[in-house]
């Protein structure tokens, strides 16, 4: 992947782009993949050449925007591992999306910097285990625990063992699917998988089995083998992986090792929705702003109201998590409007140029205060045009609640030409005017240096004559 995206350029094209062969992106890495089958609102925007694609991030924003599938090894505990990677990276934040007991090893999913806002995501993704289960007595035949594993698979009660660090308090949490590996009965030993509810103790469920089985039992070893959607096979590293890498980089500047370990965030998100952004609206956004439909590019098929999406940019970065306020179909189909909320915001602030208030919706509204046909915070007043129909989404968490506001009651149908429309054609006019007045001063420049040159050129030939 990471070949891939070193070297090809994967270039969005905007609407006045040229137009080719059509866009495949198929082999496109992260939120980039299948690109071209995300549903268009619009493909006019400015691109800003601000911003990287994810795996071409100088080697310091790659690093904040990281996450590492650790290996974690036997005896130390996840809060030891965390805190020894991040002496080994020399970052200042890292985080875990899940705790292991210190005698567990498997997957430990470990963000860095920028990327631990998505750790509290993560820790509510489903997990897979691998475990041994030591009976304290022999069982008559392997159905007997088969039928076990198939009556403990469901919602099961829970309480937290003595050793854990939580509160030991009576919950629910679900088994999805339980399946047995391997029985020795002659050992009292057997090898079972569970894909289960994130915060399920194995432990628990081992003497549980032994209570169901009637000879009690307990958890000789666990293996987490997936945390989400990073398994065993998905780019695992260990400390010793992390620690090379390092000093590779440190002693010799070679970052193709650590670009290797250390995979970034935008690989936890690739199973939400996504919403593409906009260039010029990534910033706002950063800054907590709401996304609007203006704002909106490409949307993804099957996005209900308030489900968690991803937003991202052009060049495939994630700029937050979202949650919807649209269906796809509103998306689509609506001229205004909240399209998503912000619920974590993931890249830095700044890191596009600010946009907001510089289109020419806004620019319209700025003239009209300063006319005096709006107020100082742009709301409409008797002296507002009929022609002027904007809708107040400022403090409203909702399209409903926005269109049941005292001002916005009164504003009657939407014209069928949307304001944006014919700001954007009085924009355009306004440049062809700048285009055409400044012809006009490069031509009379150019005429009054003509007139200078020539009578210069008079003037120091009757110069000569005299001499």
């Amino acid at each position: 992947m990471a070949k891939a995206q070193w070297e090809n350029d994967f270039s969005i094209p905007t609407e006045s782009g040229e137009k080719g062969a059509a866009l495949d992106s198929s082999e496109w890495p992260l939120l980039l993949k299948n690109y071209d089958k995300l549903n268009v609102r619009s493909a006019h925007y400015t691109p800003i050449p601000q911003g990287h694609t994810p795996l071409k991030r100088p080697i310091k924003a790659y690093l904040q925007y990281g996450c590492l599938n650790l290996d974690k090894p036997s005896n130390p505990s996840s809060h030891e591992v965390v805190s020894w990677l991040k002496r080994i990276l020399k970052v200042e934040k890292t985080g875990h999306a899940g705790t292991l007991d210190p005698k567990v090893t498997g997957s430990l999913l470990i963000c860095i910097e920028r990327a631990t806002r998505l750790v509290k995501s993560q820790q509510n993704a489903g997990k897979e285990y691998v475990g041994v289960l030591r009976l304290h007595d022999a069982l008559k035949d392997e159905a007997q625990l088969l039928k076990a594993l198939e009556d403990l698979t469901g919602a099961v009660f829970q309480r937290p063992p003595v050793v854990a660090a939580v509160k030991r308090t009576l919950r629910i949490r679900t088994i999805y699917e339980s399946k047995l590996l391997d029985f020795d009965n002659d050992r009292h030993l057997a090898v079972f998988w569970i894909s289960c509810e994130a915060g399920t103790y194995v432990r628990t469920l081992c003497v549980h089995l032994g209570f169901v089985l009637g000879t009690a039992g307990h958890m000789a070893e666990l293996r987490r083998t997936r945390t989400g959607h990073l398994g065993e096979n998905d780019g695992m590293v260990t400390m010793h992986d992390v620690l090379d890498a390092m000093h590779l980089y440190d002693q010799e500047g070679d970052e193709s090792y650590l670009r290797r370990t250390v995979m970034p965030c935008e690989l936890l998100l690739t199973a939400y929705k996504r919403v593409v952004v906009k260039d010029t609206a990534v910033n706002a956004i950063c800054y907590g702003a709401k996304l609007m439909i203006p704002g909106l590019l490409r949307f993804e098929n099957g996005i209900e109201v308030n489900e968690v999406i991803v937003l991202m940019t052009t060049k495939g970065e994630a700029i937050a998590l979202g949650i919807a306020l649209m269906t796809t179909a509103d998306m689509g189909t609506c001229d205004h409007g909240i399209v998503a909320k912000i619920k974590r915001v993931v890249m830095d602030r700044d890191t596009y140029p600010r946009r907001w208030g510089l289109g020419p919706v806004a620019l319209k509204k700025k003239e009209m205060i300063e006319r005096g046909h709006l107020d100082k915070h742009g709301r409409r007043t008797e002296a507002t045009p009929n022609s002027w129909w904007y809708v107040d989404y400022s403090g409203c968490g909702s399209n409903e609640e926005a269109m049941n506001r005292e001002g916005n009651k009164s504003l009657g149908p939407p014209p069928k030409v949307r304001i944006e429309e014919l700001a954007y054609a009085e924009a355009a006019k306004k440049r062809e005017r700048e285009a055409a007045g400044e012809d006009e001063k490069d031509a009379k420049k150019a005429k009054k240096e003509k007139k200078e040159k020539k009578e210069k050129k008079e003037k120091k030939e009757k110069a000569e004559k005299t001499a």
